[in-house]
């Protein structure tokens, strides 16, 4: 694959610095973004590779965040050929106590962001002819797990999942791929956000009865990339979560 210019929102910790870096390990640009400054400086300065490594602090819930990252993609490097719209946030609460600020707060960053910051990417690479986007979804959407109250959440996701298959019927004919990716339990400091202290303690809920790591998905998204022949998926990564159970 010939080196190309990525956008990784999300991307100061957990899966979206795995995708960055791995991006970076193999030649490409990329562009990071966070809302949180000071981890994105952070990670900025471990991936080093600066000369091809250009980043973005940002609340991605705003339109304007999104069209900044793609401007500074073409103006640093001169396109856009891949957005992945990692940025989002998960957290468990029972249907009967949510209000209203806490399912805007998911439409808002989950939905919203991905919406908007692919317009600004489409809008890009229609001039130059294809390009590429990669979602981050959650088997979740379609494997719902009892005592794990999370309809907010859910359905800002699966509003993604609809948008990844809707994207990839309207612009096939540009050459823009759209897939999405449906990680399982994946390593990353998002579980403690959600009340998860140990992440192993989830690895029966796959069929290999381990968790994912974050380069798991990282290397996903590296051959979604590079595909010139994938477009409208949803491609569940979950070490067989949704395929099967273990009876105890």
């Amino acid at each position: 694959m010939k080196a190309q210019t990525i956008i990784v929102t999300g991307a100061s910790t957990g899966i979206g610095k795995a995708i960055a870096g791995l991006f970076l390990q193999h030649g490409h640009n990329v562009v990071i973004n966070s809302a949180n400054e000071d981890n994105l400086k952070a990670t900025f300065n471990e991936l080093e590779n600066h000369d091809r490594l250009a980043m973005i602090a940002g609340d991605i819930s705003k339109a304007t965040v999104g069209q900044q990252l793609v401007d500074l993609a073409v103006a640093r490097f001169g396109a856009v050929d891949v957005l992945v719209n990692n940025a989002g946030i998960f957290a468990p609460k029972p249907f009967l106590e949510v209000d209203e600020a806490h399912l805007d707060s998911f439409l808002n960053i989950n939905l919203k962001g991905t919406y908007f910051t692919s317009q600004a990417a489409i809008k890009q690479m229609l001039k130059q002819g294809e390009g590429s986007i990669i979602n981050i979804g959650t088997v979740l959407v379609d494997h719902a797990i009892g005592g794990f109250p999370a309809t907010a959440p859910i359905s800002s996701k699966g509003g993604i999942h609809a948008l990844t298959k809707q994207l990839a019927t309207e612009f096939g004919k540009n050459n823009i791929r759209v897939n999405a990716i449906a990680p399982g339990i994946i390593r990353t400091p998002l579980q403690a956000k959600t009340g998860v202290d140990n992440a192993d303690s989830l690895a029966g809920l796959h069929l290999l009865n381990r968790v994912g790591e974050t380069q798991d998905v990282a290397e996903l998204a590296l051959y979604l990339a590079s595909s010139n022949f994938v477009t409208g998926e949803i491609i569940n990564l979950d070490g067989g979560h949704v395929a099967g159970h273990h009876i105890e």
